[in-house]
C-alpha cells in the first residue's frame, strides 16, 4: 500500500493559489501585525506619562523613514483586516459563496485596503 510517488498529505505543490486563500492567509498575518502595532501605540501613549524626554524618543522614531513605513504598514494592515472581516461577516450571513463572487470580494478587499490606506495617509497629512 505504500506508494512513494504520492504525498502523505496535500500541500502547496498540489494546490493552486487562489484569491480566497491569499486573502485568508493575509487576514491572519494582518491580525498579528495589528496586535504588534497596537502594542507600539500603547508604548507611545505610556511614554507620555514618563515625561517629554521619553516621548521625544518615540517621536524621533515616528519621524524616521522606518517609522513612516511602520505607520503606513499599520494603516494598510488595519484597513485590510477590517475589509476582510466585513467580507467574512457577509459570508457568515450566507452570501457570497459562489466562486466568482468570492473572487470579486477578494479583489475588492485587496484594492480597497490600498485605497483606504492612501485616504488615511492623505487625511493624516491634512491634504484632504
Amino acid at each position: 500500500m505504500n506508494n512513494s510517488k504520492n504525498p502523505l498529505s496535500p500541500h502547496l505543490q498540489i494546490y493552486r493559489w487562489q484569491i480566497s486563500s491569499l486573502v485568508s492567509i493575509t487576514h491572519r498575518i494582518t491580525g498579528i501585525i495589528n496586535v504588534v502595532g497596537l502594542c507600539v501605540i500603547s508604548l507611545w501613549i505610556g511614554l507620555l506619562f514618563l515625561g517629554q524626554s521619553s516621548y521625544e524618543f518615540i517621536n524621533i522614531f515616528f519621524q524616521s523613514h522606518f517609522g513612516k513605513v511602520f505607520i503606513i504598514g499599520f494603516a494598510w494592515s488595519y484597513s485590510f483586516h477590517l475589509l476582510s472581516g466585513i467580507r467574512h461577516f457577509i459570508w457568515d450571513l450566507g452570501y457570497g459563496y459562489e466562486i466568482k463572487t468570492a473572487n470579486i470580494s477578494g479583489i475588492i478587499v485587496i484594492f480597497g485596503s490600498l485605497i483606504l490606506t492612501i485616504l488615511f495617509w492623505l487625511i493624516g497629512r491634512g491634504l484632504i
